[in-house]
């Protein structure tokens, strides 16, 4: 086993991410591909709906991070992204870092979805996987090569909601998990500390 925190983190993050998107349970009956996209849809018309209102950028992050907490599965997004700290994290600490998580990726993916300002996002697809549903999207932008958007569906929560998104095939979640895994070492495992900058951060 590696002997340093970091080294340590990486190889129970290589060992453990596999496994744990593994377990997630097959798609309940109470989902299903028409809830799927419907979901996906009503995002993507927010989206739209955000990027051509013509408010400040203050605004649509804003607008940004209610659409997040309304639609994505933030508490389960957010202990997936602290990975095996969030099982020694206590529910303060945990509650507390799901409120600056939500922040920081409505900050850091809403300036993403800013530069599509003047262009469209299509639900394109729609397909089962083990842990609900895939849905895929097409963002055409003036000027620039299509490319795809893929958000990941599941009701696990208890309501339809979205858990992971990948942008042009980036991982949003093990992106963040690899990204905040390394604040977090960066502060000597002080998850409090972490939860204080991610405020800010993004």
């Amino acid at each position: 086993m590696p002997s340093n925190p970091f080294s340590r983190r990486l190889f129970l993050t290589s060992s453990l991410a596999g496994a744990g998107l593994a377990a997630m349970p097959l798609p309940a009956l109470a989902l299903t591909e028409a809830g799927a996209r419907q979901l996906v849809d009503s995002v993507v018309a927010e989206i739209n709906r955000v990027i051509a209102s013509g408010q400040s950028e203050a605004a649509m992050l804003r607008d940004f991070e209610r659409l997040f907490v309304r639609y994505a599965d933030v508490p389960i997004m957010a202990r997936y992204a602290l990975g095996v700290d969030a099982r020694s994290a206590s529910r303060s600490q945990l509650n507390a870092f799901t409120e600056a998580f939500q922040g920081y990726i409505a900050r850091k993916y809403g300036r993403r979805f800013r530069e599509f300002i003047g262009g469209q996002v299509t639900v394109t697809s729609t397909r089962p996987i083990r842990a609900g549903y895939e849905v895929r999207s097409t963002v055409k932008l003036r000027g620039e090569a299509p490319f795809e958007v893929t958000f990941l569906v599941s009701d696990k929560s208890g309501r339809d909601k979205f858990f992971n998104m990948f942008i042009e095939g980036v991982n949003l979640l093990l992106t963040e998990r690899t990204e905040i895994g390394a604040m977090l070492d960066r502060r000597g495992g002080n998850l409090d500390q972490l939860t204080r900058d991610l405020a800010g951060a993004g």
